[in-house]
């Protein structure tokens, strides 16, 4: 069995897979969305300013829609379908490939799933700073650690609406809020001003991300309520891994954030961080964890450590740097394994070049967060990702549409096949057998 035999089909097998699935799998017609362009946003979701497009061919703005399990799509000699069933050795199959057979397949299957020139933009704010109770080694917030960060209270509401508007106006059209404690708890009042943000930026066509540590049931349904539309809450690592960076919170205490977010209808954003002094079975032992999830996660970060003085890791000088290829290979095979999921370029971004970049956006990272701060962290500036978008052709997204139809999909050249038996499993042909 050769790395490519639980992902891909060459083209000498694509008749033979064609004929395996005639008697289970319904096909649509080449060029056809799988789901229907969404031409008229809800109207609910957007303010009276926002400009709508009603003209781009979109999918469902819902991401459980989009996430379709018994769908394969072929092209280029390539099939992949959407699954939670991966093993670790799959996935490792896939990352350690020849670096160039990576990219291309990576390449190809963004080009299956998305539109390749349309990249999201995020701007994430730090409401409440320093002072964490957590002891997250890579982390300039807690309070175990000695670093330029100094404790600050929660804004106040009409300061972060304030910074929603400079963000929306920057072009961006998520808008994240970051808290700096171990979890939300009983800490009531705070919650209460937290809500009034979430509806506030929301009212203003925005979508509102939050990340405040690890949340009940009834704190996720209240967040809900108000207007949230993704939370992220990052695994950082693999479960083996993860131990050597943080002692005071479980990795089974964040699955259980995950589950309550996922259970309450808002939208998961997990990820992780590389430069922990991780292995790469350590990167495919996350990416085995967010792909086996029991739904994808709707988007994943993908952060290079900012190394920060004071700090365990930002003091140990025998953890390695992190390099774009280090990134592009991580970015590339949860492009892969997780087709539907939108992956964001996310902290580090300022340590490599607009060519560098464009190497992630082509291994499939199609979201970035922008703005010159990530928490305490520096980014990039707004003015050099509309130069850099320029320079590459990119579009942004925008809020609360669902994501742009593909080229290829729209021109036909990728074959979309559907079928109702879940035994029927076309990423399992290898070498023209089932």
């Amino acid at each position: 069995m050769n790395a490519l035999s639980t992902l891909a089909v060459r083209r000498t097998h694509v008749k033979h897979l064609t004929r395996v699935l005639s008697t289970a799998a319904t096909s649509t017609p080449c060029g056809k969305p799988l789901y229907p362009p969404v031409s008229t946003p809800d109207k609910s979701l957007t303010s009276p300013t926002s400009p709508v497009d009603t003209t781009t061919p979109r999918y469902s703005n819902e991401f459980t829609e989009r996430v379709a399990q018994n769908e394969s799509r072929t092209a280029n000699g390539l099939t992949i379908t959407v699954r939670t069933t991966w093993t670790k050795p799959e996935i490792a199959a896939i990352y350690n490939q020849p670096f160039h057979e990576l990219m291309h397949q990576a390449g190809t299957v963004h080009r299956m799933f998305w539109a390749a020139n349309e990249v999201q933009q995020c701007t994430l704010l730090s409401i409440k700073t320093g002072g964490c109770t957590e002891d997250c080694k890579y982390c300039s917030q807690s309070q175990y650690h000695k670093t330029f960060v100094k404790p600050t209270p929660q804004m106040k509401v009409d300061e972060v609406l304030e910074a929603a508007r400079r963000a929306k106006e920057a072009g961006s059209t998520r808008f994240c809020m970051g808290a700096a404690w171990r979890e939300l708890g009983k800490k009531d009042k705070a919650f209460n001003h937290i809500l009034d943000m979430v509806t506030g930026v929301n009212s203003m066509g925005l979508e509102v991300c939050a990340t405040l540590g690890m949340i009940n049931s009834k704190q996720a349904h209240q967040l809900k309520a108000a207007g949230l539309t993704a939370y992220n809450h990052n695994l950082d690592t693999s479960p083996e891994h993860y131990p050597k960076v943080i002692t005071t919170r479980t990795y089974e205490d964040r699955l259980e954030t995950l589950s309550n977010v996922r259970d309450a209808g808002i939208s998961v954003c997990c990820g992780g961080i590389l430069g922990l002094g991780e292995k790469d079975t350590d990167r495919v032992g996350l990416l085995h964890v967010l792909a086996t999830l029991p739904e994808h996660p709707e988007s994943v970060p993908v952060n290079a450590l900012v190394s920060v003085d004071g700090t365990k890791l930002g003091d140990d000088d025998e953890i390695g740097g992190v390099d774009a290829f280090d990134m592009a290979r991580m970015i590339a095979t949860a492009r892969i394994v997780m087709p539907r999921t939108m992956v964001r370029l996310s902290a580090g971004r300022l340590n490599f070049s607009d060519a560098e970049q464009y190497m992630m956006f082509s291994a499939g990272a199609n979201s970035i967060f922008s703005g010159d701060k990530l928490l305490t962290a520096s980014n990039n500036e707004v003015d050099d990702d509309k130069e850099l978008f320029k320079k590459l052709g990119f579009v942004g997204k925008p809020a609360h549409q669902g994501p742009m139809v593909g080229d290829w999909e729209v021109d036909g050249v990728v074959e979309i096949k559907r079928w109702d038996k879940e035994e029927v499993k076309v990423d399992k042909v290898i070498d023209g057998r089932v």
